[in-house]
């Protein structure tokens, strides 16, 4: 372990850039475009903060974790969930919802490609552009932290001058004016905004540890998630509204097409996806190695494999039809965090000395997962069902309910281990 973490470690400052890249992506523009349809800019602005500010909060706690164990998310969920639990169980969801968006994603890219081509009189199909940048994907994947590390040194201020240039440009020639003068035509209440940007990068927060395992300190873990989500994040809810409300779109490759520079908007729409896409291949591949029990030498292979299936789905379209899925999956991973938060840091006091696997499945741990998840899924669920009542939609709720109902079973099970003890003597 100490070969590898010197190998492999990394400053508190690498560790941002990969958290900015991620952030930086086509979904967080289309959320600040989601928030101004409802909110004036100042609540969507305020929204994105206090919701990126409560998954940091979780980021922080999970990859502190990580960084104090020098394991990743999957392996330190050993002891809470159990050996097997972790493997069987929550590998296995963490895989399926990091592959599954990887490949979506990688959809998502082939086509805005193949439709910038097509402007030049290229035609180059779909599904090969798929696979093409599937697998330019999958490869920074398959290198480890240091390619991700260099991937986000290079695209990440790309990424944020494209971006602030978008905005610079939607402001000129009246964009001031329409801003003032916006009025959503319909509220959208501020929990639902809520909802909708912690959804966004709850996966994230849950598998912060994969990243914050090579990080030297908690400090660094803690600087990092500050630095690297909180201004990116809420830039980019930031330039999604502006643009809704200046070009009509938060579509940045449809902007800088309609201002006469579709390179610059290509540009940003693969290097946005592809230091997102990298963060979710490199997870799902950690995943898939603690499902099979994959040897350290055979670990590039699996995530290849994996990451390669995932491109293979979406190159020939069944990944599209997976997306209720994923959207299900993604409601369930969340409440993972706050049973893993719940043992190391509320019952262990954030002690590594008290951190041991458990052999087979600690059940206390999946049964509050369970419970947690259910209860979060249950919108997502009814959701597709529009004749049905629809619930609310908030993350936090399986997450605080996992945590609670570990906690009050820790307290249960340890009082009849006291009992029990006091019987026996």
């Amino acid at each position: 372990m100490a070969e590898v973490r010197k190998e492999q470690a990394q400053s508190w400052a690498s560790l941002a850039f990969v958290w900015t890249g991620a952030m930086i992506c086509v979904p967080s523009l289309l959320i600040g475009g989601t928030l101004i349809a409802g909110m004036p800019l100042w609540e969507a602005l305020l929204t994105a903060f206090i919701g990126y500010g409560i998954i940091v909060v979780f980021m922080i706690y999970q990859g502190m974790q990580s960084s104090d164990l020098q394991r990743p998310t999957v392996r330190v969920a050993s002891q809470v969930f159990g050996e097997q639990g972790s493997k069987k169980i929550i590998s296995i969801i963490l895989a399926i919802s990091c592959l599954g968006w990887f490949g979506i994603q990688a959809n998502v890219c082939g086509v805005a490609f193949s439709q910038f081509l097509a402007l030049y009189g290229i035609e180059f199909p779909v599904w090969l552009s798929s696979l093409v940048w599937g697998v330019i994907m999958l490869l920074s994947a398959i290198y480890g932290i240091k390619i991700l590390n260099i991937l986000n040194y290079v695209a990440v201020p790309i990424l944020l001058l494209v971006c602030i240039y978008a905005l610079i440009v939607s402001l000129r020639d009246g964009g001031l004016q329409q801003i003032a003068a916006y009025r959503p035509e319909i509220p959208l209440p501020f929990l639902t905004g809520l909802s909708v940007t912690i959804g966004s990068f709850a996966l994230g927060a849950v598998i912060a540890g994969d990243y914050s395992q090579y990080t030297k300190s908690r400090t660094g873990v803690v600087k990092a998630a500050i630095i690297g989500i909180l201004p990116s994040g809420v830039l980019m809810i930031a330039v999604g509204a502006i643009l809704t409300i200046t070009a009509g779109t938060a579509d940045i490759t449809s902007v800088f097409a309609k201002l006469g520079m579709p390179v610059l908007g290509v540009i940003a729409l693969i290097l946005a996806t592809w230091t997102t896409n990298a963060v979710n291949a490199f997870s799902g591949g950690i995943a898939i190695v603690n499902v099979f029990n994959i040897s350290k030498e055979k670990e590039k292979l699996a995530v290849a494999i994996a990451g390669g299936a995932g491109t293979l789905l979406a190159v020939i379209g069944i990944l599209n039809h997976f997306v209720p899925i994923m959207s299900v999956l993604s409601a369930m991973v969340p409440p993972v965090a706050g049973v893993m938060i719940a043992s190391y840091w509320l019952v262990q006091k954030g002690d590594p000395s008290k951190w041991h696997v458990t052999p087979g499945i600690n059940w206390l741990g999946v049964l509050s997962w369970m419970i947690g998840a259910v209860i979060a899924c249950a919108p997502v669920i009814v959701s597709f069902f529009p004749s049905l009542p629809q619930l609310p939609n908030q993350p936090l709720i399986g997450i605080v309910l996992a945590l609670a109902i570990y906690l009050i079973g820790r307290k249960v099970t340890d009082k009849r281990k006291t009992e029990q003890f006091n019987e026996d003597y």
